[in-house]
């Protein structure tokens, strides 16, 4: 359905932290299932000894669930897309419960993320689902809570300019 040109204009994640290649089915609202491809040129094993055995070559828990995350944004945001964490609104993780990994994903394994929403709330949305390779559950997500916020509220403020001059004066 779509590859990453399409996902860029959707969500503002950009190599190498753009974690999805591919959105297969989409149900606005409702469901999305993406892919992602692992391969041995993935950053997470830029300094791995090429010989290193199988297991050192696993893909990183944190990096699994972060590439699910991203396919939850882009349901969250598939019929508002915002490529520009600087305007509009910005996704946030305000919360996860029951993230199990169940298996070890490596290098030529394809990842495909079910996602469901749970509930949209307008400025939140809750999400359930998993992660399978080859029909495997490799990651299953009790619920997973972003919140959606503007950009202009999460800017840092312009610091306030003190009313005495930076270096003291002198007689």
């Amino acid at each position: 359905m779509t590859g990453t040109a399409p996902i860029a204009a959707a969500i503002p994640h950009r190599h190498p932290a753009l974690l999805v290649d591919r959105v297969v089915e989409v149900e606005p609202g409702r469901r999305l299932v993406a892919h992602k491809a692992v391969s041995r040129t993935e950053a997470c094993y830029r300094d791995r000894d090429p010989k290193a055995g199988e297991e050192e070559y696993a893909y990183p828990p944190g990096w699994l669930l972060e590439s699910w995350a991203q396919s939850a944004v882009l349901l969250a945001c598939w019929e508002k897309p915002n490529p520009d964490v600087l305007a509009g609104q910005v996704a946030l993780l305000a919360g996860l419960r029951g993230a199990r990994t169940l298996a070890a994903v490596l290098p030529g394994s394809v990842l495909v993320h079910e996602v469901e929403m749970v509930r949209d709330l307008g400025d939140t949305a809750i999400f359930t689902g998993r992660s399978t390779v080859d029909g495997a559950a490799v990651l299953e997500i009790g619920q997973l809570t972003l919140a959606l916020r503007d950009a202009d509220v999460l800017a840092p403020s312009a610091p306030e300019t003190p009313d005495t001059p930076d270096t003291p004066e002198r007689s």
